[in-house]
Formats: C-alpha cells, sequence, structure tokens
C-alpha cells in the first residue's frame, strides 16, 4: 500500500490495533507429595495423565490394599477436567537409587586359558589371571566331609566388574583315591567385588568317607574369557521398584517383571555401520509378545558420530544440590535425556570414528560393538511401602502416606526458585494446616512464605483431617493472614482412577481440577467456583452436606464451602483467600489476576533489561503491555486501567540511577457472589412499576 504522498492530494493510512495479543505460557499446576516411581525430588512435567503413569505410576501394594497415593488421584483429576501442564516434584523417605541395566555384552571372541594352583592338603588357595583379570582361590575343606565350599574371588575394578567365566573345574588326587569332578558356571555382576561359591562333589566311594591328605596340585581350565560391557544402562525413575532381576518363566516372562520396571534389548548390530538398535521393553512382557515402551536406532559407539548413544538417548543424571540456604537442581552429563525412561550410565567401548576413509570398520573396534542380547535392571534401593502407613482418613501427624512433613522440606524450598519453575498454584495433599499435625504446619508456613515472596503463585491449603469440624477448620484459619493461600472444607469421597475403590481426599487432591476446568472454559480471573465452573464432576459425596449456617460461618471465616445440591451436586461454593482484610485480594480470582498480569508484564520487563534507557524502550513496553490489559478488560478481567512510563516517572535521576519505573494501574472486575431478589406481590390491577 502507497504510504507516502509525491503530488498534493489526501493519504488514508489503515493501522490494525486490534490484534489479540497471545496470553502468557500457562505454566499449569504444580504438586509435591510421594509416587509409586519417578526420579527422585526432581521437579518433572507431565502433560497427560498417561504421560505421569509411565513418569510416577498409579498403584503399589501395602499389606493386603491397592494403594494410589493422592498425588496420582489429583493427577488424574487435573488432566480429566483440562489441565495442560503437571510439574510433579516426587518426595520419598530414605534413600532411593535408579537400577542398572545387566551386563550388555561385546563381540569380544572365545579365549581359552587354564592355571594351576597348589593343594596342600585340603586347603586350595593361590591366583591366576586371564586377559587381565587376577583370581583368587581360596577355602578349608575339612577332612572327612565330601562336600565343602571354595570361593573364587573376583577382585573389584571395571574390567573384572564386567567380566563372565565359565569354568570346568576337575581335581586330581593320589592315585589311590577315585578322582571326582565338578563344574560351576561363573556369571559375574556390576559391584564393585563379586563373591561365587562351588561345592566339592565326590564320587560314590568318597562320601562319608574320610578325604586322604593329599600332595599335588589341581588344574582349572576356563573357557569364554573376557566378555567386556560395551555400555551400561540406568533407569531415570528410582527405588526397587525398577528392579527387574529374577527367573524366566517358559513363556520368557520375568518373575519379578511388573507393568513399572524395564527390560533392555539390542537388536540389528551391523558390524559394517557400526551401529545397532535398543529396545527399552516392559518388565512384565513376553518374549513371544513383547511391550516395547521405546525404540531407538541407528545407535552408534562413536562419539564423533551425531547418532552417538550418549547424544541420542542422553545421559544426563540430575541432583538437587544446596547453596548456603538455597537449592538447586545441578546435571552431571553432557547430553539431555531424550528417553522417558532411561540415561547412558556410561559407555565402556567407544569406538571413534569406527569406520576408515574407505568407509570400512577398522578391524580394532568391530568387536566392541554390542551383541544381540536380552537383559533386565537391577541394584536399585528405596521401598515406598512400609507396615503401619496410613493413608487416605487414616493420615495423622507422624505418617501420611509413609512420609514425615519433614520429608517435603527440600522440594518445597527447590520450588521457591521462580526462575527456573513456573506454576500458577501448588498443592501438597497428605499435608494438614492444622494444630492436631503440629509438623505439617511448620512446613506449610514454609510453602505460604515461598509463595508470597515468589508473589506469581498461590496454595491450595487443607487445614482440616478426616472427621473435622467446622469450627476445627476456622481456628485453623484464623492462624493465616495471606492472600496467597485459599482452604476448602470438608473431605470428598471420589473414586480411585486406577482400581476402582471409592477413597475419602482432602480437597486440595481435586480443587486443581476445579481450578484447570475453569481455566479451560474461561480465563484465570474468572472465579473458580459455583455452579458453572466449580462442580467436582468426580466426587461421590462430600464427607458432609453443609447446611446455609455452616456455608455462612465457613466463609465469614474465610474457608471456602464446598456445597452439595440437588440439582448440581458436590460444588465449591467459595472462592476467598485467606487475607484477613477486606480488599478485592481477599478474592481468589484476583489474586489470580495479579498473578496472572505480573506474569506476562514481567515477560515484557524481562525483555528490556540492558536496553538503552530511552524514550523509545519504554514506547516498546507500552506497546505491549497497553494491549495485552486492552484484551484482559475486554474478557471481563478488569474494568479499567492505566500504565505511565515516562518522563513523569523516569526523572533524570532516575534514569542516572539506570533504572526504569513503570507504573501500572487497575481496576479488577468483581464477581457476583450475592443476589437478592426481591419478590414484590401486587394487589389486582396494580400497575407494574417501569
Amino acid at each position: 500500500m502507497k504510504e507516502t504522498l509525491v503530488s498534493p492530494g489526501v493519504l488514508t493510512i489503515e493501522n490494525d490495533q486490534s490484534f489479540i495479543t497471545e496470553r502468557p505460557m500457562q505454566a499449569g499446576a504444580a504438586i509435591i507429595g510421594p509416587t509409586v516411581k519417578g526420579p527422585v525430588g526432581i521437579p518433572t512435567i507431565c502433560t497427560t495423565y498417561s504421560d505421569y503413569s509411565n513418569k510416577f505410576g498409579s498403584t503399589f501394594t501395602s499389606g493386603s490394599q491397592i494403594i494410589s497415593y493422592l498425588t496420582s488421584i489429583s493427577a488424574y483429576n487435573y488432566f480429566q477436567n483440562g489441565g495442560g501442564s503437571l510439574l510433579v516434584t516426587r518426595v520419598v523417605s530414605g534413600t532411593f537409587t535408579s537400577a542398572t541395566s545387566s551386563v550388555i555384552p561385546t563381540h569380544v571372541g572365545v579365549t581359552n586359558a587354564s592355571a594351576t594352583i597348589d593343594m596342600t592338603p585340603f586347603h586350595p588357595s593361590g591366583s591366576f589371571s586371564i586377559n587381565g583379570i587376577t583370581l583368587h582361590i581360596s577355602g578349608s575343606p575339612t577332612e572327612g566331609h565330601a562336600n565343602t565350599a571354595t570361593t573364587i574371588f573376583i577382585p573389584s575394578g571395571s574390567t573384572a566388574a564386567n567380566t563372565t567365566i565359565s569354568a570346568s573345574v576337575v581335581y586330581n588326587f593320589s592315585s589311590s583315591v577315585a578322582p571326582y569332578s565338578s563344574s560351576l558356571n561363573l556369571i559375574s555382576s556390576s559391584a564393585a567385588t563379586t563373591n561365587l561359591t562351588f561345592t566339592y562333589t565326590g564320587s560314590n566311594g568318597l562320601l562319608g568317607n574320610s578325604i586322604p591328605y593329599i600332595s599335588g596340585s589341581t588344574t582349572y581350565y576356563l573357557g569364554g574369557g573376557t566378555n567386556t560391557e560395551a555400555f551400561s544402562l540406568e533407569t531415570l525413575s528410582e527405588g526397587i521398584i525398577m528392579n527387574s532381576s529374577g527367573s524366566l518363566t517358559s513363556d520368557g516372562q520375568l518373575s519379578s517383571g511388573t507393568p513399572d520396571n524395564l527390560r533392555w534389548q539390542i537388536i540389528g548390530t551391523d558390524i559394517n555401520t557400526g551401529t545397532f538398535s535398543i529396545l527399552v521393553r516392559q518388565g512384565n512382557d513376553l518374549t513371544l509378545s513383547p511391550s516395547i515402551l521405546e525404540r531407538w536406532d541407528n545407535l552408534s559407539l562413536d562419539p564423533t558420530q551425531n547418532n552417538y548413544i550418549e547424544k541420542i538417548i542422553g545421559n544426563s543424571k540430575p541432583t538437587v544440590q544446596q547453596d548456603g540456604g538455597e537449592y538447586y537442581v545441578q546435571s552431571v552429563g553432557s547430553f539431555v535425556n531424550n528417553s522417558r525412561y532411561i540415561r547412558v550410565k556410561n559407555v565402556n567401548t567407544p569406538t571413534p570414528e569406527y569406520l576408515d576413509n574407505n568407509s570400512q570398520p577398522k578391524a580394532q573396534f568391530t568387536s566392541s560393538l554390542p551383541t544381540a542380547s536380552l537383559g533386565i535392571f537391577d541394584g536399585a534401593s528405596g521401598n515406598i511401602s512400609g507396615s503401619g502407613d496410613n493413608y487416605y482418613e487414616n493420615i495423622s501427624n507422624a505418617n501420611t502416606q509413609g512420609l514425615q512433613a519433614s520429608d517435603y522440606t527440600i522440594s518445597l524450598n527447590l520450588l521457591k526458585n521462580k526462575d527456573a519453575f513456573q506454576y500458577n498454584f501448588i498443592t501438597v495433599p497428605g499435608l494438614i494446616d492444622n494444630s492436631n499435625f503440629p509438623t505439617h504446619v511448620s512446613v506449610l508456613s514454609n510453602l505460604i512464605s515461598n509463595a508470597q515472596d515468589r508473589g506469581d503463585t498461590m496454595v491450595i491449603l487443607d487445614n482440616i483431617g478426616y472427621g473435622a469440624t467446622v469450627n476445627t477448620s476456622l481456628v485453623a484459619a484464623a492462624t493465616r493472614d495471606t492472600s496467597y493461600a485459599a482452604s476448602y472444607y470438608p473431605w470428598i469421597m471420589t473414586l480411585n482412577p486406577n482400581n476402582g475403590n471409592q477413597v475419602w481426599v482432602p480437597p486440595s487432591t481435586l480443587i486443581p481440577g476445579v481450578y484447570a476446568f475453569s481455566d479451560s472454559i474461561s480465563d484465570p480471573w474468572i472465579a473458580p467456583a459455583g455452579i458453572n465452573r466449580g462442580i467436582l464432576n468426580t466426587a461421590i459425596r462430600a464427607e458432609r452436606s453443609l447446611s446455609q449456617n455452616s456455608r455462612d460461618a465457613l466463609y465469614q471465616g474465610n474457608v471456602n464451602p464446598i456445597a452439595t445440591f440437588q440439582s448440581s451436586g458436590v460444588t465449591v461454593f467459595g472462592q476467598k483467600t485467606l487475607q484477613k482484610k477486606k480488599s478485592a485480594l481477599d478474592r481468589v480470582n484476583v489474586r489470580r489476576l495479579l498473578i496472572e498480569l505480573k506474569t506476562f508484564i514481567g515477560q515484557v520487563a524481562d525483555t528490556l533489561v540492558f536496553e538503552p534507557n530511552t524514550e523509545a524502550t519504554r514506547n516498546n513496553f507500552l506497546s505491549q503491555v497497553n494491549p495485552y490489559l486492552s484484551t484482559v478488560q475486554q474478557r471481563q478481567g478488569l474494568t479499567s486501567f492505566r500504565v505511565v512510563m515516562d518522563d513523569s516517572n523516569n526523572t533524570p535521576t532516575t534514569i542516572d540511577n539506570n533504572e526504569l519505573i513503570g507504573a501500572i494501574y487497575i481496576q479488577p472486575t468483581r464477581t457476583v457472589e450475592f443476589i437478592r431478589l426481591d419478590f414484590n406481590v401486587l394487589p389486582t390491577g396494580a400497575t407494574f412499576p417501569s
């Protein structure tokens, strides 16, 4: 379109200012609590309930009960009601570690060796080596016994730990004694040391008789040689639930295989290209019916290539570190984890520049590739289920789902970092903010303090245990004064989605689903309550049906009633924060409006840091913020607003101090919470008022 005048005339210019500014990225909810499996203490994004189940599991057995943690029930309801993303942090009690793959063998050729050990009467001892691995033989057979154990000890060391040795043992004694033999298969583990035993088995002539004194030697014939491990894998999830070791059934199923643990399989090894494939299989699948969770093709052990196994699968191992009073996540490893289940723990036989200039494999590397094989994961520690653990309505101050309140502390402090973790609201179902749960109260005080310091999130807080009265909830609410938290009453019965059982849960388990549904059909600044947006569609019933008097008392005490209506069922019928002072911020929708505005406008301001402090920079800010606030106003979040960022608040002194100041004035839209309807009965013939 022509935008300049060359000859006299009138120029009309069209400026489209109706563009709808995109809403800031929604970080969704955060939840901290125990899970069946998954990384411990590492905040992890889940985008669907299926994604959550794959990463964190769903049910486990405790005694004779099939249990789902409140975390899982809450995640299910959140996603069922339109939630888009959930930041999950797993909390455990004790030490948890990952499971490591069993030996993934290479193509190292078979070698043979033998060693002769001195057999001074009844005390075989000595050492020999095969392919650089030293083995020590020791034992103390007892006179008169035909069955005595001897230990072959494989010393520590990365090579020894990855060695498989098979042995055929023949004992040559004096000519007056019939020779006897024993066979032995030794399979080392990935542990630093391995102790393996075999038993002398005598012939018929020796059983029960005294063994004569012997001089001479015993020769050990060993075949198979070293079988070096190509690389090892490690599960992202931690805990003994990830151990899939055990015997195989006739149909190829692991005796300890479950839907939660894993198997690995190597297929398609190609010597010519130096590539192979890895299948990540479900732990309880069958040989003839494999359940493949992930497949990684065209992998190599060549670190110079783009298909190097660590680059494709990833090798990062995140851990939570502390620096003074702050916690942060630090990852060891150079490559981001792309797998949902495993990481590469180490590569023992790399093949740098596997192909020569003629695109032919180099002879020294061909035996380093993994062979076609199938294995398990083992060596993880950490158990989630203990005797006497309390779940659902039985949670207590000392035991809440097998945890203590102090187990949550590090995770709460980690999520204080707003730059690293963004979320709109946070819950910790299982912790109760009530004097009957004193250890919980101190931890939840920390959580609320963190939310206030961040300024961009709020806490959905439970302040009553199962069976608590209205007054108990009011007394607990009276101890808090903050617009960054909201409480609800009473507990709710819902269906455990993972096994169909009916269970009692605290309100914070289901309220995230209410917020998610409200956001999916409206905006965060619209109240997540009432018949249009506050129905708890997965609730079977509330712990009690609240009367109008009870609802009034709760609302006056800043606790949001969960009412039961014949027409709509169990419904959230309140949206107050725990702020005592009457202001716009004593309502959930206004607090969430402020969180939304601060998040977006803060992101705009971030782009201006280190820019010139000029009118152009200020106009850049205004050109983004004003249209956004206008959009919020059009969508009923604001009645009016004004943004000031000019010479009036950016004086020469301010500029000389390297500061840029903006003043944002807003009038939040209030919600209708109290409706008065006057029904006037008029006599016949009366005129209706205009």
